[in-house]
């Protein structure tokens, strides 16, 4: 018996060798798979950013320094060094402009924001929460025509834009995109993954399809429509073809429209390269500021919102 008993003992302490081993081993092989997870992640994230560094680092550049054979890294010495001066200078030679644009841009983006979001709200709820004949059909319609390209619709948009007065208007840079199939689709996703049992007992409360819609069904959907409203607002601030088409004056174009303007060198009709880099930064800070605090809702409401469950 004693003899059975040390070859026990024995045995499990092989066996705690051989598993701790494993799990040293084990250990090892996820900090390694880890290591090259982070350097490859770290890699696209400098690839990724690049762009966007060398359009700063060429906003500080002099003319002449861009110019060169060699491109490089950092605004040189031997050129001036850092021209902190262009932003100024951009915003000085197109200053009676800008303020219009800048005006022109706010105005719309947030007038067509609000706008779109009462308008997906409704449609939203409706192919969610109402019953009526043909819903089904009428909102595979309305997926369907994301499948046509949207230059298409510019021509149409156009001609019909032309015919009824609306151009170097107001109401040609809003009216034409306050319906999008697609934050329509993203919030009836969302609309839909509300328990029904919610909607009953808000009906026993006594209270109607609109008060149910603001007071339950629209706080339990924040994320997605806070998302719909950023990429709306975004798309509406980077929106470029449409403007320049519809609205011949340039007073009446939005703030991508200037970025592309003659942008010269002072004292010369030659284009300046560089005052387009800083004026491209200058519209692009808004953009940047509102991903970085706003990226989680994002995230989260495309994410969820196709999803069903």
């Amino acid at each position: 018996m004693e003899k059975s008993n040390d070859l026990q003992v024995m045995n499990n302490s092989e066996f705690n060798l051989d598993a701790n081993k494993e799990k040293k081993k084990e250990k090892v092989i996820v900090t390694i798979r880890n290591v090259f997870v982070y350097i490859f992640l770290t890699l696209v994230a400098i690839f990724s950013f690049f762009p966007f560094y060398w359009m700063i680092m060429t906003s500080l550049k002099s003319e002449a320094d861009f110019r060169q054979a060699v491109p490089g890294f950092f605004p040189r010495a031997e050129f001036g060094g850092f021209q902190w001066s262009n932003y100024a200078n951009v915003l000085a030679g197109r200053n009676s402009v800008f303020g219009q644009i800048l005006f022109n841009t706010v105005f719309v983006g947030i007038f067509s924001t609000v706008m779109s979001l009462i308008i997906t709200i409704l449609t939203a709820y409706a192919l969610a929460r109402m019953n009526f004949s043909g819903k089904n059909i009428l909102f595979a319609l309305m997926l369907g025509t994301m499948m046509i390209p949207g230059e298409m619709f510019t021509v149409t948009n156009y001609i019909t834009a032309s015919r009824l007065g609306w151009a170097n208007t107001y109401v040609a840079l809003i009216v034409p995109f306050l319906v999008s199939i697609y934050y329509i689709y993203l919030l009836r996703n969302a609309f839909m993954q509300i328990p029904e049992t919610l909607y009953k007992a808000a009906k026993v409360d006594g209270i109607t399809d609109m008060g149910y819609l603001v007071k339950v069904m629209v706080p339990l959907t924040a994320p997605t429509l806070i998302s719909i409203t950023l990429l709306k607002f975004i798309g509406t601030w980077n929106s470029y073809i449409w403007p320049r088409l519809i609205n011949k004056q340039r007073a009446w174009r939005l703030l991508s429209n200037w970025v592309s303007g003659g942008f010269t060198q002072a004292g010369s009709s030659e284009p300046s390269n560089t005052l387009k880099m800083a004026a491209a930064c200058i519209t692009s800070i808004p953009l940047f500021l509102l991903f970085i605090f706003f990226r989680k809702y994002i995230m989260h409401g495309v994410s969820k919102s196709g999803i069903k469950g």
